[in-house]
């Protein structure tokens, strides 16, 4: 085997394989990166059981062959290697890479025990992948963190005719965002829901890296534990559903007769980062609303206090006070793109809905995308 490749290529491409590696696994095999080297082109892939990662790069390949490699020390060893051509070649059993006068050395692995990569299943439809990065990203910080309840870890995906709606939640807020979705079926086919949930924190990685993509190709085969893929750009992806499904977020949404308050979002966030620097970090920041015209912020800790004041609108009540954890409700408000954000507000330990209002320019609304916080039940 041996092939010759940009740096910037193969650090992309490594890079890219890279992240359906296990942090840990008893199977020393499932550690590496299978390179595919033949016809011009590179392909490096990766495969854990759980998720799997493909791309496909140019490359002059002068010995067509397979090699098996240590994926994260491969990966060490691309960041650091000059800018420049790469010369890769596998000399007995050992892999080496070459580059600007520097030479790695590499074990190999027996590829014979490497694991077939699992097929893509039929593809489902086709979302703009800037639009699905963004999307993940707003919704992704509101999954939970607790392996012990994995299904609060995914985010949910809803094909519903020519929408795609995520969720997510860890029982403490819940965020939600629609975007256009073009389904490859037509007619009551296309119009069959289908929801399940995939694990955020690789979503949101997968997501991140298709952003420039142009378009994402999105297959499914099954719910629970099927499989669900990604492709765009040359890259392909598996992951492992999640069993299970998400709360119902309509019924949470519907708020009975609620205050409204509108606050420009960005002085907002800068006012709550300020305040909470006083704060513990289960310490809540109060808001209180005013009909006069103004919102209060409030955070302190024993004898440390802080406190700023912006201006607002607040209609359906004389004044509303509420309280949150600072870190959600900055999450909250930068995971927004709209200069205004709306809060649906029932008092002091009640759901509160937020969201954003539109500029001159248009952009995500209301409908669009919603975030839910439990407000604090003790005010301080």
């Amino acid at each position: 085997m041996e092939f010759r490749i940009e740096r910037s290529a193969l650090v992309e491409a490594v890079g890219w394989a890279a992240k359906s590696l296990p942090a840990r696994s008893p199977v020393p095999v499932l550690g590496g990166l299978l390179l595919d080297a033949r016809a011009e082109r590179l392909r490096v892939s990766g495969f854990d059981y759980e998720a799997s990662a493909e791309i496909e790069v140019e490359a002059g390949t002068a010995a067509p062959r397979q090699v098996l490699v240590l994926g994260r020390r491969l990966l060490d060893i691309c960041r650091v290697l000059p800018e420049g051509t790469v010369r890769c070649a596998l000399e007995g059993t050992r892999f080496t890479v070459e580059g600007g006068g520097t030479r790695f050395g590499l074990s190999t692995l027996p590829t014979e025990e490497y694991p077939a990569l699992p097929g893509l299943p039929a593809t489902q439809g086709v979302v703009d992948a800037a639009e699905f990065a963004t999307a993940v990203a707003q919704v992704v910080i509101a999954a939970g963190r607790d392996d012990t309840l994995p299904v609060l870890t995914g985010v949910q995906l809803r094909l519903d005719g020519e929408s795609m709606t995520l969720a997510a939640s860890d029982r403490y807020r819940y965020a939600v965002r629609t975007v256009p979705w073009k389904p490859e079926a037509t007619g009551a086919e296309a119009a069959r829901a289908v929801e399940v949930v995939v694990p955020g924190r690789r979503l949101s990685e997968i997501a991140r890296s298709l952003a420039k993509s142009g378009a994402v190709r999105v297959g499914l085969s099954g719910t629970g534990s099927g499989v669900i893929a990604f492709e765009g750009g040359g890259m392909r992806t598996t992951l492992r559903l999640l069993d299970g499904r998400l709360p119902r977020y309509d019924k949470l949404f519907a708020l009975d007769a609620p205050a409204t308050a509108v606050v420009p979002r960005e002085p907002l966030a800068e006012a709550v980062r300020r305040v909470a620097v006083v704060a513990e970090p289960n310490s809540p920041v109060r808001l209180d609303f005013s009909a006069e015209g103004t919102v209060l912020l409030q955070a302190g800790y024993e004898d440390d206090v802080a406190s700023q004041r912006l201006s607002a609108t607040l209609e359906g009540a004389d004044d509303v006070a509420v309280a949150f954890n600072p870190a959600y409700l900055l999450e909250a408000l930068t995971s927004f793109e709209a200069p205004q954000v709306r809060f649906e507000l029932l008092g002091a330990g009640q759901r509160a809905l937020l969201s954003g209002i539109p500029g001159p320019d248009g952009g995500a609304g209301e409908d669009d995308h919603r975030h839910l916080l439990m407000s604090v039940r003790q005010l301080s």
